[in-house]
C-alpha cells in the first residue's frame, strides 16, 4: 500500500497531505488523534496543518478531509505541523514504512513532572504509517507498535536527538484482514525485524 501526495484546503491555505488507500478494508492499529484504535479501515492520511492549530472538533475536520479527498470508508487521519512533502520512505522484504519527521520539541519518554505539558494535544510531530504485507495475529499488531516505537528511538539517538521521540507522535500500522496469521512481529520476528529496519531507515533519513 503506497501514499500518494496531495493536498488539502481544511486549514489555513492549501496545504500537502499524504493519502492511502485500499481496494479492501484492512487491519489497522494506530494511535492517531482520529480513527485511532484497533479496526478495519479504508484509507489514512498524514495531513499537514499549522503549527498554530488548535481544533478540537477532530472528527469534523476527519470528514472535511474525506469528502474534499472523496474517500470512502472508514479511516486514519494522522496530523502534524512537519513538512509533509518532505516526508521519507523506506521498504525492507515487503514492509513499507512511510514516516514525517519533525523535532523541533523532542523529549525523553520518562522525563520529570513539568519537562513537557502533555495535558493538550497537538499536532503529532513524528508520524509514521507502515504496512506489513502479511496477516498479523492481534498481539502481533500490538507488538509491532512496540517494534516500531524501538526502531523509531534507536534512529534518533543515533542522530544525536536529545530525545526517544516528541510527546505527541503517532504511528498507524496495517496488514491485510485475511490470509495465514503471523503470530510475532517482535524486533526478531521475522517481519519484526523487517519493519524495525524499514522505519529505522526512515525516520534516519527524515532526521537528515
Amino acid at each position: 500500500m503506497r501514499a500518494r501526495l496531495q493536498t488539502h484546503a481544511t486549514t489555513d491555505r492549501l496545504r500537502p497531505v499524504l493519502v492511502w488507500r485500499a481496494p479492501k478494508p484492512f487491519l489497522c492499529i494506530s494511535s492517531a488523534p482520529f480513527g485511532g484504535g484497533l479496526a478495519l479501515r479504508s484509507w489514512i492520511v498524514n495531513a499537514e496543518v499549522p503549527k498554530a492549530y488548535d481544533r478540537v472538533d477532530l472528527a469534523d475536520h476527519a470528514a472535511e478531509l474525506k469528502a474534499e479527498l472523496e474517500l470512502a470508508g472508514d479511516g486514519v487521519m494522522l496530523l502534524t505541523a512537519a513538512s509533509v512533502e518532505r516526508h521519507t520512505a523506506a521498504d525492507d522484504g515487503g514492509v513499507s514504512v512511510t514516516a514525517t519527521v519533525g523535532l523541533t520539541l523532542p523529549t525523553w519518554a520518562a522525563a520529570p513532572d513539568g519537562d513537557v505539558d502533555g495535558a493538550e494535544w497537538v499536532p503529532s510531530t513524528v508520524n509514521i504509517v507502515a504496512h506489513v504485507p502479511v496477516r498479523l495475529a492481534l498481539s502481533a499488531l500490538v507488538g509491532a507498535v512496540g517494534t516500531v516505537t524501538e526502531a523509531k528511538t534507536q534512529a534518533l539517538v543515533e542522530a544525536g536527538v536529545p530525545g526517544s521521540g516528541t510527546a505527541s507522535d503517532a504511528v498507524a500500522i496495517t496488514c491485510p484482514a485475511d490470509g495465514p496469521v503471523e503470530a510475532f512481529a517482535g524486533v526478531r520476528s521475522t517481519w519484526g525485524a523487517r519493519l524495525a529496519r524499514a522505519v529505522h531507515e526512515a525516520v534516519t533519513l527524515g532526521c537528515r
